[in-house]
Parts: C-alpha cells; structure tokens; sequence
C-alpha cells in the first residue's frame, strides 16, 4: 500500500481551509498540521476535520516539528516565497496559491529552488481544472487571429470580505492576484508572446496605502496582433453593473461566458467567480444575403463544478504530479509568464508609462 503524503497546511483562511477540506476527504493525504496566526481560523478549521490534528501559530516550528511530505501555502502574497523556499529546503514539495512571489526575480528562485531539489510545484491556477474554462479556450482558438479579449471581475466588497481584499492589497493589487488567471487564459488562446502592457487604476478608498489601487485595467498587446483587457476592482463602491465579461472575438465570430452562478448578481460570490452557467458561440460568417449561416449555440455547463470541487481537483492534480512525477515545465511555465505581465501592469501604472515586455 502506497503510504499517504503527510501536508501541513499554512494559513486557513478561504482558499485554506477549501484544500484544507480536500487533503482530508482525498485518498493519499493527511493533514499533519495547521498553522495561522491567531485569529481563531485554525481552531475552527480543525474542528471541521475531526478536532485531532496539531496547530501552530509559527510556520518555522510547524514545519521542523512535523516534517511533511508537502506543505500547502495559502497565506498573503509577502510570504509566499519565503515559505515555498523553506519548504523545499526541509525537503516537502510544494502547492502554492498564486501568485508565486511579488516579484518576477523571486518566483524564478522558487521555481528554480523546486526543480534543483526534484520537488513538485504547483501553483494554484484553479481555472486549470475547470471544464468549462477549458472549452471557453478551445473554442477561442477556433475563430482566427488576431484575438480581442474582454475579461473583467469586479468585487463589490463588504464585511468580511473587504477585510480581507484590505489586508491583501497591503502586498497585492487586484490587477496581480485576479488577473494572473484571466491574463494566462489571453497567453492560451493567442500562442503568441505579449509585446506590451499599459495599466491605468485609481485608489476609491482611504482604507489602504496611498500607493496602492483598488481599481485597475490593463490593456496588453501580442505580438500576433492580438490585443486583450483585464479590469479587477474591490470594495465597498464598486458597480454590479458589467462586473463579469468574459468574451473571446476573433474574425470567425467571439465566444463569451454567461452567467454566474447561484446568487446571481453577488459579485462577492466566490462560486460565482467561476460558475459559467453556460457559454454563448457566435460564428460571423455570412451568405449571399448578408446573413449569418450558422445560429448561435449556446453550451450548456449547468453540471460544472463548484468551488469546493474545483479545489478537490487541483489537490488530486498535486497528488498525482508527487505520485507518478508529472513534468510540471509548462505549468510553471504559465505561471511565470502570466506573473511576468501582471507585474509589469503594476509598473505601468506606477510610471504612467506603456512597459515594453
């Protein structure tokens, strides 16, 4: 019998305590520990995985204390890095929520670090395992060059929730932690190399850093002439109106994601954030008269997973990269690339300046 990778968990907040829930249901892992800071969160969490497994308010003591076979980082981006890299050095491999680091220079150590040590890294590309994504994709790459893509999520964000988008944006902008996702979806369809990127934003709040935003839009071109736009915005003033577009166009027509799940106009849903409901193909051909040749089709993705699920799939891909030692070059490689612009969009709206890449 193959022996169960023993995980640590490191921060318990949303997104750990989803793979938190995962490790424990899936056959092949255990959960050794669970570290936070001490805002009650691992308490619960434990509680909800059967109240017997060690926690830790240190991420250094977890680790040397536990030894795992893997360690699971779900904490703000600042300590991203540092943690990935120590866990590599204790010898565990590696899931990592995005983005890497928050820096290109600093994701290229971790990557680097992962494969001298022959560990596996994952990065929480959650978008990777979802069906509906995955044919919103190869649909795209059917309609010709060059692409236009849409994208856009935007946060109405209040309570808890805002808490939480404050405390990121001490590290994160919402161009870098969302997009990262919808910009590696643009690199997918096009095949091509990103030329530039622009990004215009604005702080709505006096509740973070002066040189932070909490609203942005970045505009990239590809070297095919394909051109895409990215918006993410949180808080407490943001519209429901149009917060989530996500069309593909090219010459042979555009493919667009509708619906968002089960609380409809909840921008703050985090179902919603990947429910699709459906997808709507449009193919621009015309005949003699002037009109289009084929009728509209819409896809029907009623049966997609949900948000727990979607975490239970990308925890059995990590599982199976460990188990059978998957290449993982073009993942990091994805992950790296779409790091690589969203950064850039930082820079740009920093400087003002269109950043050449």
């Amino acid at each position: 019998m193959t022996k169960n990778i023993r995980v640590l968990v490191v921060g318990c907040g949303h997104m750990g305590r989803s793979h938190a829930r995962a490790y424990h249901k899936l056959d092949g892992f255990e959960v050794v520990g669970l570290v936070s800071r001490g805002d009650g969160s691992r308490e619960k969490l434990a509680a909800q995985l059967g109240g017997k497994i060690a926690q830790f308010g240190d991420f250094e003591t977890a680790l040397r204390e536990t030894r795992p076979d893997a360690v699971s980082i779900n904490t703000y981006p600042d300590t991203h890095a540092e943690y990935a890299i120590k866990s590599f050095e204790a010898g565990a491999h590696v899931f990592l929520e995005k983005p890497v680091a928050e820096t290109v220079a600093d994701a290229e150590k971790v990557i680097n670090l992962a494969n001298k040590m022959g560990k596996k890294l994952v990065v929480g590309y959650i978008l990777h395992h979802h069906p509906a994504y995955a044919k919103f994709v190869e649909i795209g790459k059917t309609l010709g060059k060059p692409m236009v893509m849409r994208m856009n999520l935007n946060q109405q964000s209040f309570g808890p929730e805002w808490e939480t988008h404050k405390n990121l944006m001490s590290s994160i902008s919402p161009i870098v932690d969302c997009g990262v996702h919808y910009v590696d979806l643009m690199c997918q369809v096009t095949g091509a190399k990103p030329k530039s990127v622009h990004c215009i934003g604005a702080r709505l709040t006096e509740e973070i850093d002066k040189d932070m935003y909490n609203y942005g839009q970045l505009q990239i071109k590809f070297e095919d002439g394909s051109v895409g736009w990215y918006e993410a915005g949180w808080g407490p003033m943001m519209s429901k109106v149009g917060y989530f577009i996500k069309d593909m166009i090219g010459p042979g027509g555009c493919v667009s994601i509708v619906g968002r799940g089960k609380s409809g106009d909840d921008s703050a849903d985090v179902d919603g954030h990947t429910k699709t409901n459906s997808l709507l193909v449009h193919r621009s051909k015309l005949d003699a008269n002037n009109q289009f040749v084929e009728p509209d089709q819409h896809i029907d993705m009623a049966d997609e997973p949900g948000h727990q699920e979607l975490c239970d799939r990308e925890q059995t891909f990590f599982l199976k990269s460990i188990r059978e030692d998957l290449d993982l070059s073009n993942h990091l490689r994805s992950a790296l690339d779409s790091l690589r612009i969203v950064l850039a969009a930082d820079e740009s709206w920093r400087t003002g300046k269109i950043v050449n890449l």
